[in-house]
């Protein structure tokens, strides 16, 4: 049977079969390249948290500095230790926080990275904060974006400025703080304070408030862990006075 190629069903179905084939080939393409892309995914995330605690990750490898990943609740429990869970977890960190789970990992050195999430000016802006041991001081930070204005907002992303942050605390006293970016500058000795970014009020105002809002969900975690170590002080002492 022939066929009028010039003829408008002829056009039609061949056009259908034409799109069938290629959204096939599409869909199998996609099959084959999202083992891959997930793992560029995971070892990206991998290569943040690494940053985070300070590390050339060129050189350092996150199984090398992270002893555990887990979920807490709301009441700093460890409620998964599920590696893959975890990171799952990290795909969604908005929808994780309000499940009530907070992914966070546990440094060789006592140290704690957790994830970041907020709003800049022109989209979300997210990243990892590193805590040292005593669940206050920031080790190391690593932040990005997704469309703050080049130049301005977007030089949260720029190791000058995260590196701001090394050796600020979080805490005043028993009070979550954060880090405030601050317009004009920090005052010289300030401890919860950096400077903002010129000309990018929106996104430093951003930075500040989701540093805090994020670190408000782990403060019944960092309160265990501090009385964790001051009772081992304490033991240690007692221990040492009876050995006198």
């Amino acid at each position: 049977m022939k066929f009028n190629t010039n003829s408008n069903v002829y056009i039609i179905i061949y056009s259908v079969v034409m799109v069938v084939i290629v959204a096939v080939l599409l869909s199998l393409a996609a099959l084959g390249l999202k083992e891959r892309q997930n793992e560029n995914i995971l070892n990206e995330k991998k290569t943040q948290i690494v940053k985070a605690l300070g590390y050339d990750a060129a050189t350092v490898q996150y199984k090398d500095v992270v002893a555990e990943a887990a979920l807490l609740d709301a009441e700093g429990a460890t409620v998964n230790n599920d590696v893959a869970k975890v990171f799952e977890a990290l795909q969604d960190v908005k929808g994780s926080r309000e499940a009530g789970l907070f992914p966070i990992f546990k440094a060789t050195d006592g140290s704690v990275v957790v994830p970041l999430y907020g709003a800049g000016l022109w989209g979300p802006i997210w990243g990892y904060i590193a805590l040292a041991s005593d669940m206050n001081t920031v080790k190391g930070i690593v932040l990005d974006h997704s469309g703050e204005t080049p130049g301005l907002g977007a030089e949260i992303t720029t190791a000058k400025h995260q590196a701001m942050y090394v050796g600020k605390t979080v805490f005043d006293g028993e009070d979550l703080v954060g880090i405030t970016l601050k317009k004009g500058g920090a005052a010289e000795g300030a401890m919860h304070e950096v400077d903002a970014i010129t000309g990018g009020t929106k996104t430093s105002d951003g930075v500040s408030a989701m540093i805090k809002d994020c670190l408000v969900s782990y403060k019944p975690y960092f309160a265990a862990v501090k009385a964790t170590a001051e009772q081992q002080v304490s033991n240690e002492l007692n221990t040492e006075n009876n050995g006198k």
